[in-house]
């Protein structure tokens, strides 16, 4: 029988909004028992316009399918004793609260790691838990900009722009999930645990990649880039005819041969200023206006064929519901359906990972707030309904009656 790869680990999420979420999403989809702790007034990104479905917001639905809800209100003695009792039977813990908060709430990763020396715990944070920065607080697009990434981002000439998805959420997300997937390995070596450090400003410093080597090494700036790439200059966007977009990445002698030739600019192909990728490169502001203008002549459409028969990589520049509709997103099954117990449903992107001897996990629906604190408080911590409720009066947890909430 194929199992998902995280099938036997247990996570407790103390995470909101979308660093965090993203890296536990990514273990549930992995097929990881991923238990949400919120307090009584839940993530927060449950509240995030414009779209809803029942009370919950899209935002939040598309970083929580696969978990379960648990709500307990950790400002109170019971509400964080039933925290500490649900953390000494996991094996990963995720947080994404400002350093020093948890400690305060008498959820200190140490003092718990202690205790369960098996313990993957693993913070994410905006700066890190030291340093000048620690306490300030981060938002995506506050690390875009102080690492450096969004000043490259955006036209020459024009104002910086953020990328258009949080890809400082996101890498965070991504980062803690590698790391997590790494310290649970080497538990199996070692029979500890470890206790993680994400930060976000780290994370995008770390994808400067080969730009902060070029940095490095020259001592040059780069600035914006718009659709163009520092090294290769016919590895670039380029408009067509009635305003499509297309990418272009040739990137050999072969396919700068080929372009030429698909663009009728035979003649370029003559001349020295071009010979080799070098040169083109030192000639780039001659050659560009020249093959603008050429890609100006014919529509996306017409180019693709074109450029496809030459070998040339090509790619429409795709809206949304292009990519929606794309065959290869089609039948990769990126696109998936979640229906929730009370016929709600709601589509959004699924788990890219694919195994070929593991299973992968169903979708489940995100869930309502609270919905599973009855049901993970008796069978994980075996609490009776009646404890339960005691504890729902003493306002240290919110269960929905039965275990299904509302929405």
């Amino acid at each position: 029988m194929q199992l998902p790869p995280l099938d036997t680990i247990r996570v407790i999420d103390l995470t909101q909004f979308l660093s965090g979420p993203h890296c536990t999403q990514i273990l549930a989809d992995l097929g990881a028992e991923v238990i949400k702790i919120e307090s009584p007034e839940g993530d927060l990104s449950r509240h995030i316009p414009p779209h809803f479905i029942g009370a919950d917001s899209l935002y939040y639905m598309s970083v929580n399918r696969g978990k379960q809800s648990v709500c307990i209100n950790l400002k109170t003695d019971e509400g964080r004793k039933i925290a500490r009792d649900l953390i000494s039977t996991a094996d990963v813990v995720v947080d994404n609260f400002r350093p020093g908060v948890l400690t305060r709430l008498g959820l200190d990763h140490v003092e718990l790691r202690a205790e369960n020396p098996r313990l993957v715990w693993c913070s994410i944070s905006g700066f890190g838990q030291d340093g000048p920065y620690r306490d300030k607080p981060a938002y995506d697009m506050i690390v875009q900009a102080l690492s450096g990434g969004m000043s490259m981002t955006g036209e020459p000439g024009r104002a910086s722009v953020r990328a258009g998805i949080p890809i400082g959420d996101l890498s965070a997300g991504m980062y803690a999930a590698i790391a997590i997937s790494a310290a649970l390995y080497r538990r199996g070596e070692t029979g500890r645990g470890d206790y993680v450090d994400v930060s976000m400003l780290d994370c995008q410093v770390a994808m400067l990649s080969y730009q902060a080597a070029y940095y490095l090494f020259s001592g040059n700036v780069p600035g914006h880039q718009g659709s163009a790439h520092d090294s290769i200059p016919t590895y670039r966007g380029f408009r067509a005819a009635g305003g499509g977009e297309l990418v272009v990445t040739a990137n050999t002698d072969r396919m700068w041969q080929g372009l030429c030739r698909v663009l009728g600019r035979e003649d370029l192909l003559a001349d020295p200023r071009f010979a080799t990728n070098l040169e083109r490169f030192e000639n780039r502001d001659v050659l560009l206006p020249e093959l603008e203008a050429a890609f100006l002549t014919r529509s996306v459409e017409e180019w693709l064929p074109l450029l496809e028969a030459e070998s040339i990589p090509t790619g429409v520049v795709n809206t949304l519901d292009q990519v929606m509709a794309d065959p290869q997103v089609l039948h990769r099954e990126l696109i998936v359906e979640m229906e929730g117990d009370d016929g709600a449903s709601v589509r959004t992107i699924g788990n890219p990972l694919r195994f070929s001897d593991s299973a992968a996990p169903t979708a489940g629906y995100p869930p309502a707030l609270g919905e599973d604190t009855r049901r993970i408080l008796g069978g994980v911590l075996g609490l009776s309904d009646a404890d339960v409720d005691r504890l729902a009066a003493q306002g240290a947890v919110v269960a929905r009656a039965g275990g299904v909430a509302g929405r």
